[in-house]
């Protein structure tokens, strides 16, 4: 038996409103694992849906169903990127998820990730642009630059490449 379409959908719901609450996308290993184990034992959630699966497989669900595209989701909002940016009135030509970015109409490539993914969002853009006709590689944003990322020389290092890579702007935000 599976879950029924409203079902999930209402967890779902439910879950990604206590994960925004939560600050999901900011917190450890341990502590999902602590909320997956809580969502696992709630009645109105893992005694939900043992109706429908067995209780062993509720966590595996929690994780890989109804919270498997929230963070994806979450960073693919382009609101404060392109507003960091002073792109919000640029007509967008694509879309791109791994890392999320955008094409625009005049050419210019934006791409976006966690500052620990640097390399790949650097190289994902340039490559992006390379594929492409008449494209730049204009800027690249990295979120979550604390800790290492928010030292100086760190910062310089990765601006030297993504120039070396012809992008033209980094934009550093700590969320």
């Amino acid at each position: 038996m599976s879950v029924p379409d409203h079902v999930r959908e209402s967890l779902r719901d439910r879950l990604w409103e206590s994960a925004d609450e939560k600050q999901w996308t900011a917190l450890s290993s341990a502590a999902k694992s602590a909320s997956y184990e809580a969502w696992t034992r709630d009645p109105a959630i893992g005694g939900v849906l043992s109706r429908y699966i067995s209780l062993s497989d509720v966590r595996v669900y929690l994780k890989d169903t109804l919270l498997k595209d929230y963070s994806r989701y979450k960073h693919a909002n382009d609101a404060l990127i392109l507003r960091v940016l002073g792109l919000s009135d640029v007509a967008t030509v694509k879309s791109y998820i791994k890392p999320h970015g955008r094409s625009f109409a005049d050419g210019r490539i934006v791409c976006w990730g966690r500052a620990n993914a640097w390399k790949n969002v650097l190289m994902t853009a340039y490559e992006r642009a390379y594929a492409a006709q008449n494209a730049k590689p204009f800027a690249v944003v990295l979120t979550r630059a604390l800790g290492h990322y928010h030292q100086p020389a760190v910062r310089k290092m990765i601006e030297c490449a993504a120039t070396k890579l012809g992008i033209d702007r980094v934009v550093w935000l700590e969320q």
